[in-house]
């Protein structure tokens, strides 16, 4: 799932444009890109009539009333991360997003609440279509850096999560000049992992980096019919969250 869990994430090489027929949500890829960002503008077409209200990506399933926890070890001590799909929905650039709650505690303490904007298009592919994102200290919110809504001020959606991912794919997750600009690639479809919710075979393995911090990367793990089990830092640290719950109401 989209979230600041472990809140750097990297560059080591971007080739990304993802390209939207109008009328279709099909998508393309162009390899042709440098390390300093896209050679060619990411804009993708949206049609509102191309989205479904239900989320059920293979890998990225998320069903209102559904509480995802998340718990590991950082830098700064003990994360506790909850992540909450509600009922409530958002209108962005005239599609119905699913509001998903993500609040993160680090040794007790709230630290980040955000609410997140997803939905899936009919080809199955998760877009990503902004959040809302508080950073507190000491219980008052200090910082709303990081948020961002496609359609203003020039952010775009991007797709978190492909309907049918391939080992080398690689795409744009969001985008926001200087904000937020995350991207991802798939490396694998056949790692096991084990976490303290359980152990799985045959998941999805993908890389996340953002070129506004060079030089920093994490990896997750998704396994089918269940969503993100693992995050891991790679570049720096030896960060690691896993999930431990998920709860249904």
């Amino acid at each position: 799932m989209k979230r600041k869990m472990i809140r750097n994430i990297v560059v080591l090489f971007l080739g990304v444009v993802l390209v939207m027929v109008s009328g279709c949500t099909d998508t393309s890829y162009s390899e042709d890109a440098s390390e300093e960002g896209l050679e060619d503008p990411y804009n993708p077409v949206i049609d509102p009539a191309n989205f479904v209200e239900e989320i059920d990506n293979q890998y990225l399933p998320l069903k209102p009333g559904t509480t995802f926890v998340y718990e590991g070890e950082t830098e700064e001590g003990t994360e506790r991360n909850v992540v909450f799909v509600s009922p409530q929905k958002k209108v962005v650039m005239g599609v119905t997003t699913t509001v998903v709650e993500d609040r993160v505690w680090e040794n007790g303490e709230l630290v980040e609440e955000t609410y997140d904007w997803f939905v899936q298009d009919k080809d199955g592919n998760v877009w990503y279509f902004g959040e809302d994102s508080n950073d507190y200290e000491d219980g008052e919110i200090v910082s709303t850096a990081g948020s961002w809504e496609a359609g203003v001020d020039g952010a775009e959606p991007g797709i978190i999560m492909k309907a049918n991912p391939q080992v080398g794919d690689d795409y744009q997750q969001e985008y926001y000049e200087g904000e937020a600009e995350d991207m991802a690639e798939v490396l694998s479809l056949d790692e096991s992992v084990s976490v303290e919710y359980g152990s799985f075979d045959n998941c999805l393995q993908t890389k996340e980096w953002t070129p506004l911090e060079p030089g920093i990367e994490e990896h997750k793990y998704y396994a089918s019919g269940v969503g993100l089990l693992l995050e891991v830092a790679v570049t720096e640290g030896d960060e690691r969250l896993e999930l431990v719950e998920i709860r249904t109401e």
